[in-house]
């Protein structure tokens, strides 16, 4: 995957119709993808799910629109469009579509960061 400059600003639109969500399937385009974060936008219909896993780096996720299931290990949490979860580097998460969603996810290389940023946050 080819990484782009995280010293050029970029504007992005139109997004959710480049991006339909398509009859039992979940889709996805990178808004960006550089050496620091990258920045995926999700399209999912009801029920589809991503089984368990983890990322290397911190994750932010936003529901962007509709209700999703998410689990954290084991403890389950239903978001609704506007919420917005953290997961520290290598924490194990699942979802699952409860109807059509557009969710964003952000991952951070929290590596790039000095220690001392980390703990002013």
């Amino acid at each position: 995957m080819a990484l782009s400059s995280s010293k050029e600003t970029k504007v992005v639109t139109g997004i959710f119709q480049d991006l339909p969500i398509t009859p039992h399937a979940t889709t996805s385009k990178i808004v960006e993808n550089n050496e620091r974060l990258r920045h995926v936008v999700f399209a999912m219909d009801t029920g589809c799910d991503m089984k368990e896993h983890a990322s290397p780096r911190a994750v932010v996720v936003t529901l962007l629109q509709g209700v999703m299931d998410f689990w954290i290990g084991a403890e389950k949490s239903v978001l609704r469009a506007g919420d917005v979860i953290y997961l520290a580097p290598g924490e194990p998460h699942s979802l699952k579509a409860v109807e059509p969603c557009y969710m964003a996810l952000t991952l951070v290389d929290v590596a790039h960061f000095p220690a001392e940023q980390e703990q002013k946050g």
